[in-house]
């Protein structure tokens, strides 16, 4: 990186920055109480609240969201007739999955081999710390030159759609001429990315039931209906023989223009096993980032162990479908709860649930907001241009703030390159990408200022 004053504060607080990550990684704040205490996401709510009150944010309030879960907000006042950036970010997590896949513990910051690793680093409690460094950088060096207000979300993970709600109930909270997202992530280590459309998603639970209870299997197997091979066949319609994703109605096959994803370079950030093959048809791109992409989340039966030569009577799935810009995922959804019920063999009762919906989004790169991050980021990462990328994941609250805010300027950056591995056991960042996007930040509120 080169040297300027910026560059230099931002690296001489990485210690500090370390120290704060990792209490922050510490807080289990996975947002299904079911599973993890809610007492784990309000202290890391607090943790935040505290952070934010020490750096100078007036107006800090935890708010308490429609789907009850915590959000933390505060307000960083700029100077006279000064632009306002809304910087984003959230504190909830993926569950760690299979702790004993984990190389060191979940809940633990550890360093090895040049990362950091631990649930949330790069999804997306690094990302706070990233606009902490970056207002800090700023302070130091002749002050934040825009009002700054900042919203960490506390179930984004979760897709219930709290944070959005209250957004909508109080529409002037999150007023802003530019908002910057810190939950996206750079193509790879060292290659500045603005993340410029995201998928939508909808989840939804599908419960098939056949029999008033489960049968013996020789008794009965052959000729009752066995609700998880109803399940089965369901799940599997869902699919083309190539993979692709099949739902009646739904568009699949649609492109993308942009920034291309080598197929190599693709099986090894997913780690593919050798000898398997990628699914679907098209460019990597298309698949992952222009087209609808179904995947079955759980299912609800006997597991092997302790399993009884019964047929079931009850079988239920999670499943996930990420919708591509361009379609509408209330649409989506619906177009998904009537495959399942067309789909469902032999007159089996089928109910659905929808528990998760966000809609897809695409940014005007053609914006002012654009324009200075694209030279901020050129200053951060020395010799490189900004490129721009899809993400297959989603972040509702965007398209609601575009909706809000018509006129606001959103981007998209963060910290969760494929080396991450975010949502997977083992979650790292890198902690030179941490440092090189923090001064990005600041240079673009510097230059978005002067602009």
């Amino acid at each position: 990186m080169s040297s300027n004053p910026v560059a230099e504060t931002v690296a001489s607080l990485m210690p500090r920055a370390k120290e704060e990550l990792t209490e922050l990684v510490a807080f289990k704040s996975v947002a299904d109480f079911d599973q993890f205490p809610r007492s784990e996401s309000e202290a890391a709510a607090d943790w935040i609240t505290a952070a934010l009150r020490a750096e100078g944010f007036e107006d800090v309030a935890v708010l308490d969201t429609p789907d009850g879960t915590q959000s933390v907000y505060g307000r960083l006042p700029g100077p006279e007739g000064a632009r306002t950036v809304l910087l984003y970010a959230h504190y909830d997590v993926q569950p760690p999955l299979d702790e004993s896949g984990w190389t060191t513990p979940p809940f633990e910051l550890t360093e090895r081999d040049g990362r950091w690793y631990g649930r949330g680093t790069a999804d997306c409690k690094g990302g706070f710390i990233m606009h902490l460094l970056a207002l800090r950088a700023l302070k130091a060096n002749g002050g934040v030159p825009v009002q700054v207000k900042v919203i960490v979300e506390g179930s984004e993970e979760q897709g219930t759609g709290g944070l959005e709600r209250y957004a909508e109930q109080h529409p002037e909270l999150l007023t802003a001429d530019a908002v910057v997202i810190g939950d996206s992530g750079n193509f790879r280590v060292g290659l500045p990315t603005a993340t410029s459309t995201l998928r939508g998603m909808t989840m939804l639970r599908v419960k098939i039931d056949t029999l008033e209870g489960n049968l013996h299997s020789g008794q009965f197997g052959g000729a009752a209906p066995d609700a998880l091979g109803a399940l089965i066949r369901v799940l599997d319609s869902l699919r083309a023989e190539d993979g692709s994703t099949t739902v009646d109605g739904l568009t699949g096959d649609a492109g993308w223009q942009g920034l291309q994803y080598d197929e190599q370079r693709f099986r090894q950030d997913a780690k593919v096993l050798d000898g398997v093959g990628l699914i679907g048809s098209g460019t990597v791109a298309d698949r992952i980032w222009a087209r609808p992409a179904v995947t079955v989340l759980g299912i609800d039966c006997p597991p092997v162990v302790g399993a009884t030569p019964s047929v079931q009577a009850s079988a239920r799935a999670l499943i996930s479908l990420r919708v591509p810009p361009g379609v509408d995922a209330a649409e989506a959804t619906k177009l998904l709860q009537a495959h399942l019920e067309a789909h469902t063999p032999w007159g089996a009762r089928v109910s659905t649930e929808q528990i998760g919906q966000g809609q897809p989004f695409s940014a005007d790169t053609t914006s002012p907001a654009y324009a200075a991050m694209a030279d901020a980021m050129a200053v951060a990462y020395p010799g490189q241009e900004m490129q721009y990328a899809g993400q297959g994941g989603s972040i509702p609250l965007c398209n609601t703030l575009a909706a809000l805010y018509p006129a606001a300027e959103i981007l998209l950056i963060g910290l969760s390159e494929p080396e991450a591995q975010i949502h997977a056991v083992n979650e790292s960042v890198s902690p030179e990408e941490l440092e090189r996007l923090s001064v990005a930040e600041a240079l673009f509120l510097r230059n978005y200022a002067a602009g």
